[in-house]
């Protein structure tokens, strides 16, 4: 099924201060870049209760984030502000026709910090422990549910993949094997995804370019067991040749190195479907 999202770009300027929604429905999102903290004086939604992500844009492995509640983000950001180096930008959620209550964000937190940490995709030192969920009526539980699943739509809007939990399609299981690599992965819209148990090289050969970058991500993606390199979560990589070179520690191409259990590379399943 189709959705509209409405997107306004206050300034003019794509990676600048915006909102969006989705048609028929009530969550909004705001984008504030954290150079453009005056327009949260304008904004009289952003001054009562909302729930929050704070983004970092580093280079490292994985960005830095930080997930919250509030109940008035123009207060509470001026201490992020003067505690927080990390981060260049702020997505603030709040529902667009009725104010949220203060356990309405604590449910949205709770659910968020638990989302996160199971994608695995940003680093999230200031969020230790994942808090408690508040007690809600079952009917407005069902409602922060419905709320939460369009805060996930509009954060992969934008390209935030903080809350996506890729689900692989059994059939569509594609492998990778040789050096020692044992790993699986699935393809989709966000990349190709190796899968936590996957097992990759140890070693890489001379002609692989970016050896360096890939140790970082294995330290941050894997462990030793039994003297293997043993993916710990999964991970999501931009192309299928990028996967299978992390994969198997040498130049790939995914599109021919990942193949089915019946033989078949993904190359022949994706890319003759127009044919």
């Amino acid at each position: 099924m189709g959705k509209t999202v409405t997107t306004y770009l206050i300034d003019g300027d794509p990676k600048g201060t915006q909102y969006a929604f989705i048609s028929n429905k009530i969550c909004q999102m705001f984008v504030v870049p954290r150079s453009n903290l005056a327009y949260l004086n304008t904004q009289e939604k952003l001054q009562k209760p909302a729930f929050y992500i704070l983004l970092g844009e580093d280079e490292a492995t994985k960005p830095q984030a930080y997930i919250g509640e509030t109940e008035n983000f123009r207060e509470r950001v001026k201490d992020h502000d003067s505690k927080k180096s990390f981060w260049q930008k702020a997505l603030i959620f709040v529902s667009k026709d009725a104010d949220m209550t203060k356990a309405d964000v604590q449910y949205l937190e709770h659910k968020a910090v638990a989302e996160a940490k199971k994608a695995n995709a940003f680093v999230l030192s200031d969020n230790k422990q994942t808090p408690k969920a508040p007690n809600l009526p079952e009917y407005q539980q069902d409602s922060m549910d419905e709320f939460f699943e369009d805060v996930k739509f509009l954060a992969s809007f934008i390209g935030c993949n903080i809350l996506e939990v890729s689900q692989p399609k059994v059939e569509h299981i594609f492998y990778a094997k040789g050096r020692g690599c044992d790993a699986k992965g699935f393809y989709s819209s966000n990349g190709f995804t190796v899968l936590k148990g996957s097992v990759i090289a140890k070693t890489t050969v001379p002609s692989l370019k970016w050896n360096d970058k890939r140790n970082s991500i294995a330290s941050e993606y894997t462990a030793l067991e039994s003297d293997k390199l043993v993916m710990t979560s999964d991970k999501t990589f931009a192309s299928p040749s990028t996967a299978a070179s992390f994969c198997l520690g040498r130049p790939s191409n995914g599109w021919a190195d990942w193949k089915d259990q019946e033989g078949n590379t993904l190359d022949s399943v994706y890319r003759t479907q127009l044919e």
